[in-house]
């Protein structure tokens, strides 16, 4: 029988909402407190997509030494008018000239020479033609996760990316968070003996978007905004959240294109894009996969995703609250791990505790944009690269498609293809077909 307490201390250990550590809160600091210096080769960025995450980001990269934001893009006129004035704000507080442009094309924003880095925060039906088209313009890139919306557009960014030698990150900053890092190397080390079952709770799939039609505001370019989606879907301000500068009136709620099937892969890619991100990185799984997917309601109650070595992840929480978290159990023990919590079966597999630190968003934590800053100065592979990014999100969409499908779809990982799927149904659902004028490639 386990011992919940221990000296008075419950082996439950929360560490508040701070994900930085040690070594990121002394950087945090000590970028909050530098002067930021504006030079000629500074690395001149440009945000793609201005919304409610883009904002979360530049007030990162805004901090970080040697980085001048200089431009930004987005299908709403008003959030051009935020992003703008936001980013004067800070200049100008820092007694520093820049001159800021924003864009309804992005094309536009990707034909300037001096921009070497873009920032990419848009719907991911978007997000693979965007990110492709960058990289072909010479310009490294922050993804926003999951990477992509298919299986297919993962596989050509892919190859792009290498083909063109950019530098490509995606943010799953999970993987720059320290109690995620432990947890992964407890699992890795073995410390918790073979591993043999992986509870990483998401939510559930997305569902057929169903909300009723709203006025469309002036300066939002719906056409833009809809991108390569092929079926008629009307507006509503619930897919892209409105704001007002004037009184100043920030998103109150996430964009929920998200959650319907049309647009997006519901919390199985919003949420999955992060825990089964960190399920596959501590079974070592990065750049593979499963073998075996079954849904729910096909004989389980929650998704299922089997590993060649037998190792089998589940959708199913492991706690009443149904944390957004990944559990690990071993022979020798157990770990939950989410944002800001740690639990163990023994205080000896507890992170080591961590100071105070910011209170604020997780997505405000910049170590993560940090590490891609450095990748790109120094011309190497950032903590979460291109390969890691689409195994990820893979995983993610093979729980979706066999939701789509309601059978059990087995996968090779190795070549990325279907086994078994005399019908083709699953091979159809790799990708889907742009409309007319939008190509990946």
């Amino acid at each position: 029988m386990e011992n919940q307490q221990k000296n008075g201390v419950s082996r439950r250990r929360f560490l508040g909402t701070t994900a930085i550590g040690m070594a990121g809160v002394a950087m945090f600091s000590s970028l909050a407190a530098c002067k930021q210096k504006v030079v000629d080769n500074d690395l001149k960025i440009g945000f793609i997509g201005m919304g409610q995450q883009a904002m979360f980001l530049m007030n990162g990269f805004l901090q970080i030494p040697g980085v001048k934001v200089i431009a930004g893009c987005d299908v709403y006129g008003v959030k051009r008018q935020r992003f703008e004035k936001k980013a004067k704000a800070f200049y100008e507080k820092a007694g520093l000239e820049v001159e800021i442009q924003t864009y309804e094309k992005y094309q536009d924003l990707l034909a300037r020479a001096d921009i070497n880095v873009v920032v990419i925060a848009v719907p991911d039906h978007s997000h693979a033609m965007i990110a492709i088209a960058a990289c072909k313009a010479g310009k490294d890139v922050y993804l926003e996760k999951p990477m992509t919306f298919t299986i297919k557009e993962g596989q050509e960014l892919r190859r792009v990316v290498r083909e063109t030698n950019r530098i490509l990150a995606v943010g799953s900053q999970q993987r720059s968070d320290p109690n995620f890092q432990h947890a992964v190397n407890l699992v890795q080390t073995g410390a918790l003996g073979q591993i043999e079952k992986v509870n990483a709770y998401v939510g559930a799939p997305p569902t057929p978007y169903n909300l009723p039609e709203e006025t469309l505001p002036a300066d939002l370019n719906w056409d833009l905004w809809l991108g390569s989606l092929p079926m008629p879907i009307h507006y509503n301000s619930q897919l892209n959240p409105p704001i007002t500068i004037e009184p100043e009136q920030n998103e109150q709620f996430w964009g929920g294109w998200r959650w319907y099937k049309e647009m997006g892969g519901g919390f199985t890619t919003d949420w999955g894009a992060h825990m089964f991100d960190v399920a596959q990185w501590g079974l070592g799984m990065d750049k593979s996969g499963p073998v075996e997917i079954s849904p729910i309601g096909d004989g389980t109650e929650f998704m299922q995703f089997v590993y060649a070595n037998g190792v089998v992840m589940t959708s199913e929480p492991f706690d009443e609250k149904k944390t957004k978290g990944v559990k690990f159990t071993g022979k020798d023990g157990w770990i939950e791990v989410s944002r800001g919590h740690f639990l163990a079966s023994d205080d000896k597999f507890l992170p080591p505790a961590q100071p105070e630190g910011d209170t604020g968003p997780y997505e405000t934590k910049i170590p993560h944009q940090i590490n891609f800053i450095e990748a790109v100065k120094e011309r190497k592979d950032p903590i979460v690269p291109v390969e890691i990014g689409h195994s990820s999100c893979t995983v993610c969409t093979l729980g979706n498609i066999a939701c789509e499908l309601k059978r059990t779809i087995k996968w090779d990982p190795a070549t990325e293809t279907f086994i078994d799927d005399a019908d083709g149904a699953a091979t159809n659902l790799l990708h889907y077909q742009y409309r007319e004028g939008w190509k990946l490639v």
